[in-house]
């Protein structure tokens, strides 16, 4: 008689050395890679008409009721899936040898679109209506799009190594992910919109749904014996309790927004400087003792810089978007656009500079290059999605509105539909149409029910 397997995942300690000793790939080609995916959803905003699904309101009593038409709805979200979520996985997998020629094709089909439309259009203004919160709405979806396509991806041949996440030293467009994560939630955090600050047990209980899903991952992955690359985050420590670590840092220490980057970079330049003392031949160490903090190393120690990225999201997040001149620029955009690309390229300056002469970016360590180029990366998207306001007619994507309104929602159930495919498939051994398929079924299995809840009226908020 057979005897039952010992794990459900046979192949974890294969699947653990396909993502493991890589060196990724250049700050150029990642630069290269998210222009051409902000490209792609501005030209989606270019032609985009939400006005199909919206059904004209009617009175019930006193109340006003809205609907949509179900049919439209799906159709329209089909069409974003189709000209969004379906070219991001191609760039990613099949045409990643191409991608500085895709994003100077794209680049100029982009420019062609612009001069179009505004020399079509009866006033050179009616382009801009686009708030600066519809962009960074705009903006985070952008990210949680690429995360929830990468964290599955990246267990197919397809694939290419140079995207997935790096050993030590290295650029790699997975490396970001969690930069990314932090760093869109401190330009929009209450920190930068300066209200006024939680007390200590409002501020825990906010922070204690990351706690909970940290350690709800951490026993689920340890149950099914899932995959885990310990060189991340450690043996115990994941993304979550990161988050939570930030959170709570950020409650104790309290500072105005107007000065958070001071504290910021105080807390880079110690933290990089305990690092070139030593503490970066520690981390990217092997061994590991028994107690808790060299089990988790990595994870722990990366909070300082995470912490300080943080806080200077806080402080470029206030000047940028919500300072004194708030409201002024809500109505154009046209002086934050400018900011946020002069920003942009001087965080390029910075993080080339550091790169050279101090240390190379790490992932690992989170060290402050490694924060100065996700800084700079995302505000180079940022301002490439500002280019909207400069499109007549430019509409957000129903895509877009259904994953902005369930971001963590959509984030937990991609996690779900990548553990159940990676259960389900051999991811090692499938061809290059057996993953390409698998992916866009995913995305479109993904990008179905976010769509089903939001038309629902469905908000998945935890805190």
């Amino acid at each position: 008689m057979d005897s039952f397997p010992k794990s459900f995942n046979p192949n974890k300690q294969l699947k653990e050395e396909f993502v493991s000793n890589l060196t990724g790939s250049s700050m150029l080609e990642i630069s290269a890679l998210l222009t051409i995916v902000s490209i792609l959803i501005l030209l989606r905003h270019s032609f985009s008409s939400n006005c199909l699904i919206d059904v004209p309101l009617k009175k019930n009593g006193n109340e006003i009721v809205g609907s949509k038409d179900w049919r439209a709805y799906m159709a329209t979200m089909a069409v974003d899936f189709l000209t969004i979520v379906l070219p991001i996985i191609l760039f990613f997998t099949v045409l990643a040898d191409w991608t500085y020629i895709w994003a100077i094709l794209l680049m100029m089909l982009l420019v062609f679109t612009i001069a179009a439309k505004r020399s079509g259009s009866s006033s050179p203004l009616e382009g801009r209506v686009h708030s600066l919160k519809t962009i960074i709405s705009s903006y985070r979806v952008f990210v949680m799009i690429v995360t929830c396509l990468c964290i599955l991806a990246v267990d197919f041949r397809i694939f290419p190594r140079k995207y997935a996440k790096t050993e030590t030293y290295g650029t790699s467009l997975m490396d970001i992910g969690v930069g990314c994560f932090v760093l869109v939630n401190s330009l929009v955090s209450r920190q930068a919109r300066n209200l006024s600050s939680m007390k200590w047990k409002t501020a825990l209980q906010s922070t204690s749904p990351l706690i909970i899903l940290g350690f709800v991952r951490l026993v689920s992955t340890a149950g099914v014996d899932y995959q885990v690359h310990v060189g991340e985050y450690g043996v115990h420590w994941n993304f979550f309790f990161t988050l939570a670590a930030i959170s709570i840092l950020t409650s104790m220490i309290n500072v105005p927004p107007q000065y958070s980057g001071i504290l910021g970079s105080l807390v880079l330049v110690g933290y990089q400087i305990c690092l070139m003392s030593g503490l970066n031949l520690y981390l990217l160490s092997n061994e590991r003792g028994m107690d808790i903090i060299s089990q988790n190393k990595e994870g722990i120690f990366s909070i300082f810089g995470y912490w300080g990225m943080y806080l200077l999201g806080v402080q470029l997040g206030n000047y940028i978007f919500f300072g004194n001149n708030s409201s002024a620029m809500l109505r154009s955009n046209r002086w934050a656009t400018i900011r946020v690309l002069i920003l942009s390229l001087l965080f390029w300056i910075i993080t080339v500079l550091l790169d050279r002469h101090v240390e190379r970016v790490s992932r690992r360590m989170c060290n402050l290059t490694y924060v100065t180029m996700v800084i700079a990366l995302n505000l180079q998207v940022l301002s490439i999605l500002m280019l909207s306001d400069y499109i007549p007619g430019s509409k957000t994507s129903i895509l877009e509105e259904a994953f902005n309104r369930n971001l963590l929602g959509a984030f937990l159930l991609a996690n779900v539909l990548t553990g159940l495919v990676n259960f389900s498939v051999d991811t090692l051994s499938a061809s290059s149409v057996t993953a390409l398929f698998v992916l866009v079924l995913y995305a479109s299995t993904l990008s179905t029910l976010v769509g089903i809840v939001d038309f629902c009226g469905i908000r998945l908020k935890f805190w």
